[in-house]
């Protein structure tokens, strides 16, 4: 009888578990689905700001022209490429600048709008994603942004 017992509870442990495992996936399934379902229609051909890169260029890596609007990337922050306080953030921030060079010539984006649409330099603050991902976290994950909370911290 106990035998029975025990066999009847791990065969039901292992039904529901199996259900909440197709419950999950179907979840992720549906995020992704959803993800994709995301249709980006912005795109340019991009160059360097500094290097006379024309109506569409990237100014550093947190900021960039586009169609005739300068755009500051609303959800990071990324080192001064302009007056760098040390070797390091110079180093860092050309190192984000030609990364968002990449990322925008990769393909089409999106430009998400935030609660305030500029800055007081009068850039356009903006949130890049492309399939529903941020290009910023993408900066953050590789090591050459942070998440902006506000105001100006120290790369040194």
């Amino acid at each position: 009888m106990f035998r029975f017992f025990s066999l009847t509870l791990m065969l039901s442990a292992a039904i529901l578990g199996g259900a909440w495992a197709l419950s999950d996936s179907t979840q992720f399934a549906a995020a992704a689905t959803s993800a994709a379902g995301v249709r980006d229609t912005e795109s340019a051909s991009f160059g360097l700001c500094k290097s006379g890169g024309g109506p569409n260029c990237v100014v550093d890596g947190d900021t960039l022209w586009y169609r005739g609007s300068k755009i500051r990337i609303a959800d990071i922050d990324t080192p001064e490429t302009h007056q760098p306080q040390c070797a390091a953030e110079a180093t860092r921030g050309a190192a984000a600048t030609r990364r968002l060079h990449q990322l925008v010539n990769a393909g089409p984006f999106t430009l998400q709008s935030i609660g305030r649409d500029e800055d007081r330099y009068g850039r356009k603050l903006r949130i890049l994603t492309r399939g529903g991902e941020s290009l910023g976290a993408m900066l953050v994950a590789e090591g050459l942004a942070r998440y902006y909370e506000g105001g100006r911290r120290s790369w040194c």
